[in-house]
């Protein structure tokens, strides 16, 4: 299949998906909205590899969002950090941290040749979803290269997810008592009807802070059980909730 084709063959399946998925559903996404992306004079350079090169077929999806007060808690007044904790461009919830494709078993596909570099039009329109230039110049060359042929196409997929989904009211999920790992996830599909609890999975910290939301979908972009050997953690895990970057 020719590159086109395949872009194409990927937003297709996108589109059907985040129909089924938001058929009589008004998003909720907020942020993205509030946000003034900045200028930028400059993209970074893509990162060298930090793990092995896979071409390995993609047979699914995870859908990473990254819980932004938790990180940004001690790192407001970190200059490398500014657009994401500084407060100019407002205040981020959830952010993309990325889309990785994965693999039916083995390493999953990443670090395959870069078809195309970054530009700075595709970094600034995914910064209100994805507030950090370095991180979005690692997501392309480590996972979105192995998918379509531009960033702006892997971006534009990001966001296209993003914003099909309700986001829960985290402020006040945070102040559950008892809350734990079963709760965050029921949140999640409650507002999101093709969502089950197998198919969200959740990163801590040590001492317990909610960082990532991970959401596991199929080669159609629709949600699937995560794969066992990743599911994590127990329902029954202590979960905080950061409400606050200070």
């Amino acid at each position: 299949m020719r590159p086109r084709s395949i872009a194409r063959s990927v937003l297709a399946m996108l589109a059907a998906a985040l129909l089924a998925i938001a058929t009589g559903i008004a998003p909720a996404l907020a942020q993205a909205a509030q946000c003034h992306a900045p200028l930028l004079s400059s993209v970074p350079a893509l990162p060298r590899p930090d793990g092995p090169v896979s071409t390995a077929p993609i047979a699914g999806y995870t859908f990473a969002l990254s819980w932004s007060p938790e990180f940004c808690h001690g790192r407001a007044d970190d200059a490398r950090f500014a657009t994401q904790c500084g407060g100019s461009t407002g205040h981020f919830g959830f952010i993309v941290h990325g889309l990785w494709p994965e693999a039916a078993a083995g390493a999953p596909p990443q670090w395959c040749p870069a078809p195309a570099q970054l530009d700075a039009e595709a970094v600034r329109g995914a910064m209100c979803t994805t507030p950090s230039a370095d991180l979005l110049a690692h997501e392309w060359a480590k996972h979105g290269a192995c998918m379509v042929q531009t960033p702006a196409t892997y971006f534009r997929i990001e966001r296209r997810l993003f914003d099909a989904l309700r986001l829960p009211d985290m402020a006040r999920l945070s102040h559950r008592p008892g809350l734990n790992a079963g709760m965050v996830r029921e949140a999640f599909a409650q507002r999101n009807p093709l969502l089950r609890s197998e198919t969200i999975r959740l990163k801590l910290s040590q001492s317990g802070w909610l960082q990532e939301v991970e959401l596991c979908y199929g080669k159609d972009f629709l949600p699937v059980r995560c794969a066992a050997r990743d599911w994590k953690p127990d329902d029954r895990t202590s979960v905080k909730i950061w409400r606050s970057a200070r």
